[in-house]
């Protein structure tokens, strides 16, 4: 009984009720080294993607659409691990040579591509 780990979470403060995510077992996995990032008034798109060396262009793999607060939410959560990490690790040392969006986040210019347009701009 005691061989599975619990994923539910801590007992949730008063007037709070429990949520238990349950994960699929055939749930597949997604490397991205790419993030597209867009916003609405209403939602924020982010596309997740992955460019590998030497290839002219890269693809996205899955897109992931949130609210506002709940992209805030993210933002927040996903600084408090990597302050974790961090803690742990070490710093994690970014590239200086180009911005962090140009470095990772955009993909790579192709060759024959117009006034700065990536298939991915719908104008």
């Amino acid at each position: 009984m005691g061989d599975k780990p619990n994923l539910e979470s801590p007992q949730p403060p008063p007037g709070q009720k429990r949520i238990t995510i349950d994960i699929p077992a055939d749930l597949q996995a997604v490397y991205a080294n790419v993030a597209l990032i867009s916003h609405t008034p209403a939602e924020l798109v982010f596309d997740f993607g992955q460019v590998l060396p030497r290839m002219p262009r890269g693809k996205v793999l899955s897109r992931v659409i949130m609210s506002p607060i709940h992209a805030k939410m993210l933002h927040m959560a996903l600084g408090q691990q990597i302050n974790n990490y961090e803690r742990q690790m070490g710093e994690i040392p970014l590239p200086s040579s180009l911005s962090l969006p140009q470095q990772f986040f955009r993909f790579p210019p192709q060759e024959g591509d117009n006034d700065d347009k990536s298939d991915n701009d719908p104008t």
